[in-house]
């Protein structure tokens, strides 16, 4: 679904005055509309790691985050 057919497929309720209070989407619409955005955010998280990707900062040492793995399963375990 594109983002035409979102804004086609919206219907609005309006007051007394027939003033828009709020916007309808049917959860196909909807649905569309969040997968759009999801790919969005994913697409700047890729564009800002390939700009800072020789970057070493937030990286971690591959033993520390076995480290990790292993203490979060073990605290699955209580």
């Amino acid at each position: 679904m594109t983002v035409t057919e979102i804004l086609k497929s919206m219907q609005f309720v309006v007051d007394r005055e027939g003033k828009p209070t709020a916007a309808l989407l049917n959860m196909d619409a909807w649905n569309a509309f969040v997968s759009m955005l999801e790919d969005i955010e994913d697409i700047e998280l890729v564009r800002d790691r390939m700009k800072n990707w020789r970057s070493k900062e937030g990286w971690s040492r591959w033993e520390d985050f076995e480290a990790e793995l292993e203490a979060d399963a073990l605290s699955t375990l209580d």
